[in-house]
């Protein structure tokens, strides 16, 4: 009973709040004829670059802590898309859903899922450690979901070099030159980014639910299901066998492991629509893991 209880008041205070917004983005998008690529587009360029840089140019972490996490979650995320791999192999799935199963395994919604959940379960001191997650495994999402993504239609991997145009990573050099040299970031600077960040995570989880709400056909069937188990299920299972290995422990164990446990990626139907990779079933599959993971992350949240 004592467990039931801890998963009711994990599920309520951590998980309901962030559902609650992207509810609110699902039933208020169509009605007041939101555009959710407007929306997307604000947070790619202005909001998650200024977070990013308010973050990272401040943060206090040890240069070898860092070395640690970011081997980490590089192998980790290696380990997610080789499963994904071999699972629609397994199945003798054709090229393209083989490929599709990699990118929805391997791009996790680490933005606007991940930092909120982490922050209302661990507090302010998670954040940082969840940021330098968040954009480790943008960068390595983008790269291997690219290079697949091109390998599925034959095409170059020349799109993989795009990665380096993200706003998130071009605005994590300035924050790595202000942290690293320990200048001080001037207080405009610091107080601008500061108010644009805090908008990130409230506007990028009403734009997920606007995104949902325009999906025009919702048809679950075995891969769909299978694809977001590996993503759901696969991804923390691996992080957690994983971890030890690279002497992670407390919020930097933690927080890792939760990240690789977030539902699939809005990022990852943009590039299956990019390359034509099944976007309808990426797409069902990103709002059926994001569903679906209500019931995995609660109890995850519980017990790491």
């Amino acid at each position: 009973m004592e467990n039931i209880g801890g998963i009711f008041l994990v599920f309520l205070n951590v998980v309901t709040p962030v559902f609650i917004l992207v509810v609110i983005g699902y039933f208020v998008g169509p009605r007041l004829k939101i555009d959710a690529r407007s929306l997307s587009r604000t947070a790619y360029f202005v909001f998650i670059p200024a977070f990013v840089f308010n973050i990272i140019s401040e943060a206090k972490i040890d240069s070898e802590l860092a070395l640690q996490m970011l081997s980490f979650i590089l192998v980790a995320q290696i380990a997610v898309a080789l499963l994904g791999f071999l699972v629609g192999k397994a199945l003798r799935q054709s090229r393209e859903i083989t490929a599709a199963f990699v990118l929805i395994a391997t791009f996790g919604n680490v933005g606007n899922f991940g930092l909120p959940l982490i922050v209302f379960r661990w507090g302010e001191t998670a954040r940082t450690f969840a940021t330098v997650y968040f954009v480790a495994t943008v960068f390595i999402s983008f790269v291997i979901c690219v290079g697949v993504a091109s390998w599925a239609r034959s095409g170059g991997v020349t799109a993989v070099f795009s990665v380096f145009k993200t706003p998130a990573l071009i605005a994590l050099i300035p924050a790595l030159v202000f942290n690293i040299t320990d200048v001080e970031v001037p207080i405009f600077l610091s107080r601008l980014s500061g108010l644009l960040g805090q908008a990130m995570i409230p506007v990028m989880l009403i734009t997920l639910g606007v995104q949902m709400g325009e999906i025009p056909k919702i048809k679950i069937n075995f891969n769909v299901f299978a694809a977001s188990t590996v993503r759901l299920i696969g991804g923390p299972v691996l992080a957690l066998l994983i971890v030890p290995y690279f002497g992670l422990e407390g919020l930097e164990r933690s927080t890792g492991i939760l990240q690789a446990a977030m539902p699939a990626a809005v990022l990852a139907s943009i590039i299956a629509l990019e390359y034509k990779l099944l976007p309808e079933f990426v797409t069902t599959t990103v709002l059926f893991s994001t569903l679906y993971s209500i019931l995995t992350l609660t109890v995850i949240l519980t017990f790491i």
